[in-house]
């Protein structure tokens, strides 16, 4: 039989176990998304490129395979750069195809003629193009196992219109295997013997739980040894759910005192960056020891020399540190002087915030909104967020009670990632958790980066529900007095303050262009009636636009939130 190269793709795909397709089709694509569909695979149609690459990724967080972003030639590539690098940060496995102008047409000026693959490669593991249809398999086979393999990442594979299009019989295209499941790295016994006697010596230890133990499915073990030793533990954003947010042995209200005080520190696939302050003095101990748990070697003694660097799986590392401190019968007594602490600042800040959130005069602060929405939401829904602080707070405030149940702008802090991170959220929860809800909670500004993917939530039948916290601005906006005042003479792009959005954007009538209701909300009343009405919805999307005060802001911090260059 004879298949040309768009149906050679589609199949090599549908053999290495790849189920989903996110892109936006044109010359040269088109047919080969019809091939897609042809073998089984499901094809999303997007609205934009970088959302379509944020959602590819994001499914294969979700599933542990990566999703296929597929683009077309020069533009349509380019515009997904952003998305490549913040899977490559963010270690989601990816897989982009980027259709390329025919190579006859190369170097005379082709339509949309661009060096894709040198491109592509500062933003991936692995980049080729597959010099002739009978060697599609082996790149596919190759492009998926390193974008699982190891860290996890980016490969990007480029297809020529011609190698698209050109035929040849199916009994001369090898077979090839499918990539078999990845190695999982063993921990030194000596280093898990080293880890549990600092642990077991240590006045003040902590447990920082990353966003690793999350895709490395490792909640199980996490949640024992926390258990089984009292020991506190603060999860990363996206480490949230691993061990659940109400967890009493969480300390996440008392994060500052925790990781200024703690003199021994587990870091379970974090990594010390900007998030965690690099592991640095005035945020860490200067006299802290680190013991470091991570997949990938090239993390260790990253931004600071750790005590203990352990290159492990965290599952087998994890069963086995809980047998080397039940032989010392290790139990973090709760009548510790740094348990004490550690409670008594967490009531203090919750009080602090219960505080904000119980005032409920208009406009609304952002406190008030995440205290009232988390209340209506089921807890084992899947949150997105994206925003400044509305992500920021947010993640103080919405709880999550499993593993891989948030994401959010992540390591690269990526905006406009929310709409297409849903979109993949919800299609994952369709296919393998039916009827459960996913949560969309944005900022006005981050909503503007992808807004129009509420087509795509219609189109496919998506019931997300999108929370826009409303304050008209980047970080801050202003009230329709001052808004007005300030633009009432002069050039407007003299005048408009940078940071400004329209004040009270009615965001919430996009759902008429559908003939579907959205909601307007300034008070709390009209919030839970809306969050109500929205999550009964089990076919279509809808959009809560709750106006808060334009000056609402986050409790007082005794540090920045990203700590500052020195130099």
């Amino acid at each position: 039989m004879e298949m040309d190269g768009n149906a050679v793709l589609a199949k090599a795909l549908r053999e290495q176990g790849v189920e989903y397709v996110f892109g936006i089709v044109g010359i040269p694509v088109v047919e080969l998304s019809m091939a897609m569909q042809a073998e089984g695979l499901k094809y999303i149609g997007m609205r934009n490129e970088q959302s379509a690459c944020y959602a590819a990724q994001a499914i294969g967080y979700l599933t542990g395979k990566p999703g296929v972003c597929l683009v077309v030639s020069g533009p349509g590539l380019l515009h997904v750069t952003g998305g490549m690098a913040n899977a490559q940060v963010n270690c989601w496995p990816l897989l982009v195809i980027g259709g390329s102008t025919s190579e006859d047409h190369e170097g005379i000026g082709g339509f949309q003629e661009c060096p894709q693959v040198e491109l592509s490669r500062p933003y991936c593991k692995y980049a080729a193009r597959p010099p002739s249809v009978t060697l599609i398999p082996l790149h596919v086979e190759k492009a998926v196992r390193l974008a699982c393999y190891g860290r996890p990442g980016a490969s990007y594979l480029d297809f020529p219109g011609n190698l698209l299009t050109a035929k040849l019989t199916e009994d001369v295209i090898p077979s090839q295997y499918v990539h078999p499941v990845g190695p999982i790295p063993f921990p030194s016994p000596s280093l898990v013997e080293q880890a549990a006697q600092r642990l077991f010596s240590a006045k003040r230890p902590l447990v920082i739980v990353g966003k690793g133990a999350a895709y490395g499915r490792a909640e199980l073990q996490v949640r024992q040894l926390i258990h089984q030793t009292n020991l506190p533990f603060l999860p990363t954003p996206m480490g949230k759910g691993v061990v659940p947010d109400t967890d009493p042995q969480c300390i996440a209200p008392a994060r500052t005192l925790a990781l200024q005080k703690a003199d021994v520190i587990l870091l379970l696939g974090a990594r010390l960056n900007w998030i965690l302050h690099f592991g640095r003095a005035p945020r860490f101990n200067p006299d802290v020891k680190i013991i470091q748990v991570d997949f990938s070697a090239e993390e260790m003694h990253n931004s600071v020399l750790s005590n203990v660097a352990i290159q492990s799986d965290l599952v087998p590392f994890t069963e086995q540190l809980i047998e080397e401190l039940a032989k010392k019968t290790f139990r973090f007594d709760f009548r510790n002087e740094w348990w004490v602490d550690l409670k008594s600042k967490c009531d203090k800040n919750r009080k602090m915030v219960e505080q904000m959130a119980l005032n409920t005069e208009t406009p609304l602060n952002y406190y008030a909104v995440f205290h009232h929405l988390q209340q209506y939401i089921p807890k084992d829904a899947i949150i997105v967020s994206e925003g400044a602080n509305t992500m920021d707070i947010g993640r103080t405030m919405l709880h999550n009670k499993l593993a891989r149940h948030r994401l959010d702008a992540g390591t690269f802090g990526t905006m406009g990632v929310g709409l297409g991170f849903a979109i993949a959220a919800a299609l994952f929860c369709r296919d393998r958790y039916p009827g459960k809800k996913v949560i969309c909670v944005e900022g006005d500004s981050a909503f503007g980066f992808s807004g129009m993917e509420i087509e795509t939530m219609v189109r496919y039948q998506l019931p997300v529900v999108i929370v826009i916290v409303n304050n008209g601005g980047i970080y801050a906006g202003f009230d329709k007095q001052t808004y007005d005042d300030m633009r009432s003479g002069g050039d407007l792009t003299q005048v408009t303050p940078a940071s400004a959005l329209t004040h009270e954007t009615r965001y919430e009538k996009m759902m008429s262009m559908f003939d579907m209701k959205g909601h307007f909300v300034r008070t709390v009343p009209e919030l839970q009636t809306a969050v109500k009405e929205a999550l009964i919805a089990t076919d279509k999307p809808t959009i809560i636009n709750v106006a808060i005060s334009p000056q609402a802001d986050r409790k007082p911090q005794e540090f920045k939130w990203l700590t500052e260059s020195k130099l």
